[in-house]
Parts: C-alpha cells; sequence; structure tokens
C-alpha cells in the first residue's frame, strides 16, 4: 500500500520525468515502480527500463527495453543481453549511442560483481576445476579472450585479470605483462586461460609459443605457470596435461 506521504502532491511532482506519459500511469512507469516498491519488485525490461529513462513517440521505455532483450534470437532476455554489440544496439530505433553504451556498462558491471563474487573463496587444483570455472564464459565468444589467474602458494584465486581481446589467432601475451601483475598481487603461481572461437582447442604454434616463454620466464622470477588451459565448445585442452609445457 503507497502511505498518503507518497501520494502527496510533492511526491507526484517529483516524479513528472516520466518516461512515456502517454502509455502508462506514473505509478506504472518503471523508475517511479522502482522509488516506491524497490529494485527487486521490477522485471528485466523494467530495470532496463530504468537506465534508458526515456522511450520514443511510439514505444514506451518497456517496449524499448523488451525489444532490446529479444535482439539474440538465440540468447533471449538477459543471456542475450551480455552477447549484443554497439553496432546492432544502435540499430533498434530508440537507441542511439547513449543508450547502447549504457547498456554495454550495465552488462560490464554484472559481469564484474559475478565474477567478484564466484572467485572469492576459489581453489584451482586441476585443469578441469579451471576449464569448469570458465567454460560458459568463453565457449561463445566471437573473438579470442586471454585471462591471466594469479594464485597464492594453495592455488587459492587472489586475482583474475583479462590480458587480451581480439579476433581469431590475434590474442597476444606479453610474458613482461602477466609477471608486472603476479609482482603486484604478490602471487606465487599463475594460470592462463583463453578461448578458441572456432571451437576446437587444439593448441596452435603461437599458443605453444607463448606458453613456453610464460613458462620459462616463470622459473627465473619464482613464479610457476601451473597451466594454460584452451577452451572450446564445452572441450578444452590442458597445455600441461598435453607434456607441451
Amino acid at each position: 500500500m503507497i502511505s498518503k506521504g507518497l501520494r502527496s502532491e510533492n511526491y507526484i511532482e517529483t516524479i513528472k520525468f516520466n518516461t512515456n506519459k502517454k502509455n502508462l500511469p506514473i505509478l506504472e512507469q518503471p523508475y517511479e515502480r522502482c522509488q516506491v516498491y524497490g529494485a527487486s519488485n521490477l522485471t528485466d525490461a523494467e530495470l532496463l527500463a530504468c537506465i534508458f529513462r526515456t522511450g520514443t513517440n511510439s514505444k514506451s521505455s518497456v517496449d524499448l527495453a523488451k525489444e532490446v532483450l529479444s535482439l539474440k534470437e538465440q540468447f533471449q532476455g538477459l543471456i542475450g543481453l551480455s552477447h549484443v554489440t554497439l553496432d546492432e544496439l544502435v540499430k533498434i530505433k530508440g537507441i542511439g549511442k547513449v543508450k547502447a553504451i549504457q547498456i554495454l556498462c550495465v552488462v560490464e558491471l554484472a559481469k564484474r560483481m559475478s565474477r567478484a563474487t564466484q572467485t572469492e573463496g576459489v581453489f584451482f587444483t586441476t585443469p578441469s576445476d579451471i576449464a569448469k570455472f570458465y567454460m560458459q564464459e568463453l565457449r561463445n565468444l566471437e573473438y579470442e579472450q586471454v585471462i591471466l589467474v594469479l594464485l597464492n602458494n594453495k592455488n587459492k584465486v587472489i586475482k583474475e585479470i583479462k590480458l587480451s581481446k581480439g579476433t581469431v589467432n590475434a590474442s597476444l601475451v606479453s610474458p613482461r605483462e602477466v609477471f608486472i601483475y603476479a609482482l603486484r598481487y604478490e602471487a606465487v603461481k599463475v594460470a592462463l586461460i583463453h578461448n578458441h572461437p572456432s571451437g576446437n582447442p587444439k593448441p596452435s604454434q603461437a599458443d605453444i609459443m607463448i606458453t613456453r616463454k610464460v613458462r620459462d620466464t616463470g622459473k627465473l622470477v619464482g613464479i610457476e605457470l601451473i597451466d594454460h588451459i584452451i577452451i572450446g565448445d564445452n572441450i578444452f585442452t590442458s597445455l600441461r596435461e598435453s607434456g607441451i609445457m
């Protein structure tokens, strides 16, 4: 029930900047609903509509949000949102560069919050542990992403760092960069993880070369490279288990 205070003229005045007055009563609009009922009571589309604040002449902010959430046919809803690109978003009428960038930033924040929560208290003791942890994040990417994981002497994750992002076979990793991070965060061990967008985790010559460079540099500075995991489509390759390291 809405209190008398919330029904006051002053309150109504504070929410007159509603998203699309023509289509929705004030207290049915997402921004105002969030103020009254709290964010946890909003649908996915309403939450996204709060980021937009405005719709178009023909679409409310909620309708616009629903269109964004259904943009990726193979990944509907919030899952699809994590796969959209700037170019795809700006093709939607009512989504300019500002709204598109807001969406991408919100998605990235959500990913980082989730990852920060997941890595708290995580230990990697086997190649399978590492692969399982990163499989869903990396297996469907259309570009190569290299992740550096920093660990203590008990194989507890200290921090993860995304080293590079690029097109197929274009990701480069510098051993110098790896160990700058390792020393900065006082890691005792490190692991490398990256994906092959082709779905085939067979290591390339470049993968083998960089793995051995990082391994050898680690020996010089006293920080062990415990493995380099290549993620494919629900399969993976451990360069340590393969005998390449």
